[in-house]
């Protein structure tokens, strides 16, 4: 698996320690400009503004440009749970066409499957349902082909086809579930802007007395929801944000009443 060192962090604490690194990057910049005399008489306060807005706006540009990925990412997974279901469903139906010791192989084959795919969600070591995952691929291709080779006919060949398309979907999941995350460059380059913005909007608080903390405080703390969010959505196995399964559910339920 392709995680982060965000993936083992709980939320609250990114949250909190988003907030606070960034009020200590505002009161580094206050404390500069206020304690550094000469700072200030070579620093005009006007020059200033167009940095601040120019970091916020970039500050800004990056957190969509995360959050876009994090979401297409999201939207993602929601469709390969809807395709799988799908395939998987099509492939069950299609096992009445071949010979009756293979069919009723792989509709038990495939009810164990979804079985699997369904705890994987829950389990602590997920890779133990992985691997049992590529063993029942192992096992129905074993018995789909048998079937084809032993009555090779448009019914076979649609049965292949099918299980093709199980397999294939399963690694689209295990790719874009467990692999793909928001690269740490972005992380840590988000983070760098963030400070790099709060540090220069206290250097620019540090030319007037008072710090304007009742307006410093909600940026920060909207700042640091957004990305705070953006971590929750890009660990689909933990967090708020988790994917629907209810079409694997659906389809687990409609085996059920087949077996009976």
């Amino acid at each position: 698996m392709n995680n982060t060192p965000l993936e083992s962090v709980p939320l609250y604490v990114i949250y909190i320690g988003l907030f606070v690194l960034q009020l200590m990057a505002f009161e580094i910049g206050y404390q500069i400009t206020r304690r550094n005399k000469k700072f200030k008489e070579e620093v005009e306060p006007g020059t200033l503004s167009p940095m601040v807005g120019g970091l916020i706006g970039v500050l800004g540009f990056l957190l969509a440009f995360t959050f876009s990925i994090a979401t297409s990412q999201y939207t993602q997974r929601k469709e390969y749970v809807l395709e799988e279901a799908n395939e998987i469903g099509t492939s069950y139906l299609r096992a009445d066409l071949i010979e009756t010791k293979n069919k009723i192989e792989v509709k038990k084959l495939l009810r164990e499957y979804v079985d699997v795919r369904l705890q994987a969600l829950s389990s602590i070591d997920i890779n133990k349902e992985l691997t049992r995952s590529v063993e029942l691929h192992r096992l129905l291709w074993n018995e789909v082909t048998e079937a084809a080779l032993f009555t090779p006919n448009t019914n076979t060949s649609l049965m292949i086809q099918s299980m093709n398309k199980v397999i294939d979907v399963h690694e689209k999941r295990v790719t874009s579930g467990l692999r793909n995350r928001i690269p740490l460059s972005i992380w840590i380059t988000l983070l760098a802007i963030s400070l790099m913005t709060m540090a220069t909007i206290g250097i620019k608080a540090g030319f007037t007395k008072p710090r304007g903390l009742i307006a410093v405080i909600p940026m920060i703390m909207a700042f640091a929801a957004l990305t705070t969010l953006i971590a929750d959505i890009n660990r689909p196995q933990k967090g708020l944000f988790k994917i629907g399964q209810q079409s694997m559910i659906s389809l687990q339920k409609s085996m059920d009443k087949d077996l009976k």
